[in-house]
């Protein structure tokens, strides 16, 4: 399969000719290089429903009539946007058919703000997502701190790669979310959520050293970058 990362919290999955996109946020983020319009969807996980995880989601979907796979209230509130939705909650198992997505908890907020009407809209519990594709296991976890349940994640599961949060301020930062890797057991790790914005600017060489005198192996991406899992 291959693995593209799109910048922020964005990543694509694409096998055997189909695509899962998970949080695209791409017109708001400075250092993207793909456009909403460029992307190919047959589905769509969003992890919570802060405007840097959701903002594509619609023209995407919409382009592609993929269908956006949510927290229930976070699915509801889309689909009153005229998108194709799929509610789902904590511990649930959504069959994509080319692959499966498991909604595991962050400990996170979530919530659509309206500047208009200064209101903000409850979106349901943030979460992460265990995705089983071609035998692999691929955890992203969404925006979250550190927590004591991700051992028993790591315990129950075997992570083949892991998509980690390190900007700090709105998430773990590095020194926890070395702690979170180690503790989840994956074997391969990718820094994301940093250098988007001035507050969560971080060195990611610098994290993924760490990770590898850890025994952990660990790859840094830039929008665009693609590997083969």
């Amino acid at each position: 399969m291959e693995i593209t990362y799109h910048g922020h919290s964005c990543i694509q999955i694409e096998t055997e000719g189909k695509s899962l996109v998970v949080d695209p946020f791409l017109r708001g983020n400075p250092i993207a290089v793909t456009k909403p319009e460029d992307i190919k969807a047959d589905a769509i996980l969003l992890t919570h429903a802060h405007t840097d995880h959701i903002l594509d989601a619609e023209p995407i979907s919409k382009a592609n009539g993929a269908p956006v796979i949510a927290i229930v209230e976070l699915a509801t509130y889309l689909s009153w946007q005229g998108v194709q939705t799929i509610g789902m909650n904590m511990g649930g198992t959504y069959d994509l058919g080319f692959a499966k997505a498991k909604m595991i908890p962050a400990f996170h907020s979530s919530g659509i703000v309206d500047e208009k009407t200064k209101t903000i809209h409850y979106a349901g519990m943030p979460a992460g997502f265990l995705i089983r594709v071609e035998g692999k296991t691929i955890l992203h976890t969404g925006d979250t701190c550190l927590y004591g349940d991700m051992r028993m994640i790591g315990e129950l599961e075997d992570i083949d790669l892991a998509f980690l949060p390190i900007g700090d301020h709105y998430t773990m930062g590095p020194d926890d979310a070395l702690q979170a890797a180690k503790w989840l057991g994956a074997r391969h790790v990718v820094p994301v959520h940093y250098n988007t914005f001035p507050p969560i600017r971080q060195d990611s060489e610098a994290f993924v050293n760490r990770l590898e005198q850890s025994g952990i192996r660990g790859r840094v991406m830039a929008p665009g970058d693609r590997f083969t899992l």
